[in-house]
């Protein structure tokens, strides 16, 4: 999906995004929030600082703010995306709370080593796969020594992502990427101790049977996965 594509729908984004996941019997900001209860986890777990400051790389009209808010309340937030209209959108409904940072090109507009840990939530799907190693290469440049990032995707093995996603007007270009695939690329950009986790494996009519899910991470049939490694 192009810039001018991203904009377009930054008005309609949530309404958008709440159909396509009806399905699961969740609302948007059911996703938005496990994936900030993961970040704010990794980032305790790689001793990164509570007070410090972490990229949301892809950030759109602003998903992770709230949540991020709350798992990580005395950190800065700095929300970077190729959309001004998500930006703006973001900053609307947020406030000047975050920062925020319009990506033209390639590069970021951060100088090197300048952020305590990064994260992209179902970004990379929309992302050329020839470009990925540079974008990798580029989020690796702005992160401190040994701090961590963590990248969640659409899962290619699950047969009701697929469906989500080729049904959804918000990935019309999406190509999806296995968790080996995206793991390797993070390896190959130069990232240590990279692994993956799956997540999201029952739909709100079993949220019983959640309680489990911590237990099957190992499991590549979850919706979802993150891979997580460090600088």
């Amino acid at each position: 999906m192009s810039r001018a594509e991203f904009d377009e729908f930054a008005k309609d984004y949530r309404s958008l995004h709440a159909q396509n996941v009806a399905i699961t019997g969740e609302e948007p900001e059911y996703f938005a929030e496990y994936k900030m209860r993961d970040f704010a986890q990794l980032v305790r777990q790689t001793g990164g600082p509570a007070d410090g400051r972490y990229l949301d790389f892809g950030s759109g009209v602003g998903a992770s703010v709230a949540p991020f808010r709350r798992h990580l309340p005395q950190a800065q937030l700095l929300c970077a995306d190729v959309s001004a209209e998500s930006l703006a959108a973001s900053r609307i409904a947020h406030g000047d709370g975050p920062d925020y940072l319009l990506i033209n090109g390639a590069s970021l507009d951060l100088p090197d080593a300048s952020v305590d840990g990064g994260f992209a939530c179902c970004v990379f799907h929309h992302i050329p796969p020839a470009q990925h190693l540079a974008a990798l290469s580029e989020l690796r440049r702005v992160l401190k020594a040994d701090a961590p990032l963590m990248i969640y995707e659409h899962n290619p093995l699950n047969p009701l992502t697929v469906r989500a996603v080729n049904t959804c007007p918000l990935d019309v270009n999406a190509i999806l990427i296995r968790a080996g695939e995206m793991a390797r690329r993070c390896a190959q950009a130069g990232f240590s101790s990279t692994s993956v986790d799956y997540r999201v494996f029952f739909p709100a009519t079993l949220k019983a049977w959640r309680r489990f899910e911590d237990r099957m991470r190992w499991l590549p049939l979850g919706a979802q996965y993150f891979v997580h490694a460090r600088r």
